[in-house]
């Protein structure tokens, strides 16, 4: 983490004032802030691989789909920003860029799993939302895009979906917006609009 990111946070707490507080929050997003696409991409079935496999197989696979997704992220201009277990957070400047990536990654992992047993098949779900980013500095970004592509990614999207936020959607041209489902969702007790696309 930056250290000018971090002494702010700590004089963020520090504050008695609310006027403070928010003086430093608007430093922070001043000079740590950014408009990104995020991307969160689950590997799915961790409990029941692990349950019937063991560990090290499931780890196994984690490492397989690291190694299969850094190159088709960055060939769409992104950049992964962490693996944390079997999750991939990724950034892109745009939300068509990482719509792309969603799509090769389902494709490529698909193209994998012919040569794999079944139990070897690497199937994801991903989330993807647009907006404003802080980037800490080091391996790390937070902000609500970030908590709302987790959501989708990690706990919503079944294997070989994409749902990204309307939001995200709409900044995708017209011409390269691929079939989707509306869904209106409910995460943590927010309301939000999003679209399903399956593959």
């Amino acid at each position: 983490m930056d250290k000018r990111f971090e002494d702010l946070l700590l004089e963020f707490a520090q504050q008695e004032e609310e006027s403070g507080r928010k003086e430093i929050e608007k430093r922070l997003w001043e000079e740590f802030g950014t408009v990104k696409a995020v991307l969160v991409m689950d590997l799915s079935g961790f409990s029941l691989l692990t349950q019937r496999y063991g560990i090290v197989h499931y780890l196994s696979m984690v490492r397989r789909m690291q190694l299969a997704s850094q190159p088709v992220i960055e060939q769409k201009g992104g950049r992964v920003v962490k693996y944390e277990a079997d999750n991939c957070f990724a950034m892109f400047d745009d939300a068509h860029a990482a719509l792309q990536a969603a799509l090769d990654l389902n494709e490529v992992f698909n193209r994998m799993n012919v040569y794999t047993e079944e139990k070897f098949d690497i199937r994801v779900a991903i989330g993807i939302d647009f907006g404003e980013v802080l980037l800490t500095g080091g391996p790390d970004y937070f902000g609500a895009i970030v908590n709302r592509a987790s959501k989708l990614g990690e706990d919503i999207a079944s294997p070989g979906e994409i749902l990204i936020t309307k939001a995200a959607f709409e900044h995708i041209p017209q011409k390269d917006r691929p079939r989707a489902e509306p869904l209106k969702l409910s995460i943590s007790g927010i309301r939000l609009d999003a679209l399903s696309i399956k593959l």
